[in-house]
Protein backbone atom coordinates (compact mmCIF):
# COMPACT_ATOMS: atom_id res chain seq x y z
CA UNK A 1 0.00 0.00 0.00
CA UNK A 2 1.10 3.55 -0.83
CA UNK A 3 0.19 6.92 -0.93
CA UNK A 4 2.04 9.64 -2.49
CA UNK A 5 0.63 13.37 -1.70
CA UNK A 6 1.37 16.59 -3.71
CA UNK A 7 0.78 20.34 -4.05
CA UNK A 8 1.38 21.24 -0.78
CA UNK A 9 3.63 24.46 -0.70
CA UNK A 10 4.09 27.64 0.47
CA UNK A 11 1.14 30.40 -0.12
CA UNK A 12 -0.33 33.72 0.54
CA UNK A 13 -3.44 33.95 2.94
CA UNK A 14 -6.54 34.17 0.72
CA UNK A 15 -4.41 31.75 -1.88
CA UNK A 16 -5.08 28.18 -3.03
CA UNK A 17 -3.81 24.87 -3.27
CA UNK A 18 -4.73 21.83 -4.54
CA UNK A 19 -3.50 18.62 -2.85
CA UNK A 20 -3.42 15.13 -4.44
CA UNK A 21 -3.55 11.81 -3.22
CA UNK A 22 -2.45 9.33 -5.53
CA UNK A 23 -3.05 5.51 -4.14
CA UNK A 24 -1.30 1.99 -5.07
CA UNK A 25 -1.49 -1.36 -3.96
CA UNK A 26 -5.44 -1.32 -2.12
CA UNK A 27 -8.85 -1.71 -4.12
CA UNK A 28 -8.92 1.87 -3.83
CA UNK A 29 -12.82 2.25 -5.20
CA UNK A 30 -13.59 0.12 -1.94
CA UNK A 31 -12.36 2.68 0.99
CA UNK A 32 -13.47 5.72 2.08
CA UNK A 33 -10.35 8.43 1.52
CA UNK A 34 -10.06 11.00 4.44
CA UNK A 35 -7.97 13.95 5.07
CA UNK A 36 -6.62 15.18 8.20
CA UNK A 37 -3.67 17.75 9.22
CA UNK A 38 -1.45 18.44 11.62
CA UNK A 39 0.10 21.29 13.32
CA UNK A 40 2.84 21.81 15.26
CA UNK A 41 2.28 21.17 19.10
CA UNK A 42 -0.86 19.91 17.95
CA UNK A 43 -2.91 17.17 17.91
CA UNK A 44 -4.02 15.50 14.23
CA UNK A 45 -6.79 16.48 13.11
CA UNK A 46 -10.08 15.57 10.87
CA UNK A 47 -10.19 17.55 7.57
CA UNK A 48 -12.65 16.27 4.99
CA UNK A 49 -13.53 12.58 3.85
CA UNK A 50 -15.13 11.17 0.79
CA UNK A 51 -17.00 7.94 0.81
CA UNK A 52 -16.02 4.72 -1.14
CA UNK A 53 -17.24 4.32 -4.56
CA UNK A 54 -18.75 7.24 -6.45
CA UNK A 55 -17.53 9.47 -3.45
CA UNK A 56 -22.04 10.68 -3.04
CA UNK A 57 -21.61 11.75 0.39
CA UNK A 58 -18.72 13.93 2.16
CA UNK A 59 -18.16 15.42 5.41
CA UNK A 60 -15.55 18.72 6.32
CA UNK A 61 -14.11 19.96 9.60
CA UNK A 62 -16.27 22.87 10.44
CA UNK A 63 -13.69 25.40 9.72
CA UNK A 64 -12.95 24.42 6.02
CA UNK A 65 -16.55 24.33 5.19
CA UNK A 66 -17.06 26.52 2.24
CA UNK A 67 -13.11 26.78 1.69
CA UNK A 68 -11.96 23.35 0.80
CA UNK A 69 -13.81 21.03 -1.16
CA UNK A 70 -12.44 16.95 -1.13
CA UNK A 71 -12.76 14.91 -4.57
CA UNK A 72 -11.98 11.36 -6.11
CA UNK A 73 -11.35 10.04 -9.39
CA UNK A 74 -10.70 6.17 -9.73
CA UNK A 75 -9.47 6.16 -12.88
CA UNK A 76 -6.49 7.49 -11.14
CA UNK A 77 -6.39 6.04 -7.82
CA UNK A 78 -6.43 9.79 -6.84
CA UNK A 79 -8.11 11.82 -4.24
CA UNK A 80 -8.24 15.87 -3.94
CA UNK A 81 -8.57 18.29 -1.73
CA UNK A 82 -9.23 21.62 -3.41
CA UNK A 83 -8.28 24.58 -0.80
CA UNK A 84 -9.87 27.97 -1.61
CA UNK A 85 -9.36 31.44 0.66
CA UNK A 86 -6.48 29.81 2.87
CA UNK A 87 -5.89 30.52 6.30
CA UNK A 88 -2.55 30.92 8.19
CA UNK A 89 -4.30 28.81 10.87
CA UNK A 90 -4.66 26.55 7.84
CA UNK A 91 -0.95 26.09 8.01
CA UNK A 92 0.12 22.29 8.92
CA UNK A 93 1.00 18.50 7.65
CA UNK A 94 -1.47 17.03 5.48
CA UNK A 95 -2.04 13.71 5.35
CA UNK A 96 -4.55 11.54 3.34
CA UNK A 97 -5.84 8.13 4.51
CA UNK A 98 -7.98 5.26 3.99
CA UNK A 99 -10.42 3.36 5.52
CA UNK A 100 -12.48 -0.17 4.35
CA UNK A 101 -15.69 0.67 5.90
CA UNK A 102 -17.97 0.59 3.07
CA UNK A 103 -21.13 2.58 2.38
CA UNK A 104 -22.08 5.38 0.31
CA UNK A 105 -22.74 7.66 3.50
CA UNK A 106 -19.94 6.32 5.44
CA UNK A 107 -17.53 9.42 6.04
CA UNK A 108 -15.53 8.78 9.08
CA UNK A 109 -13.63 11.63 10.90
CA UNK A 110 -12.20 9.47 13.70
CA UNK A 111 -8.23 9.18 12.71
CA UNK A 112 -8.14 5.65 14.44
CA UNK A 113 -10.44 4.30 11.45
CA UNK A 114 -8.36 4.78 8.79
CA UNK A 115 -5.84 1.76 7.85
CA UNK A 116 -3.76 3.51 5.90
CA UNK A 117 -1.63 6.93 5.47
CA UNK A 118 0.63 8.89 3.73
CA UNK A 119 3.42 10.47 4.46
CA UNK A 120 2.16 13.91 4.66
CA UNK A 121 2.75 17.59 2.50
CA UNK A 122 3.29 20.63 4.24
CA UNK A 123 1.06 23.32 3.43
CA UNK A 124 2.07 27.00 4.70
CA UNK A 125 0.32 29.58 4.56
CA UNK A 126 1.89 33.43 5.65
CA UNK A 127 -0.34 36.67 6.19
Amino acid sequence: VQFVESGGGLVQAGGSLRLSCAASGFGFDDYAIGWFRQAPGKEREFVAAISWGSGQMTDYENSVKGRFTISRDNAKNTVYLQMNNLRPEDTAVYFCAADEGTGSDYVPDQDYRYSYWGQGTQVTVSS
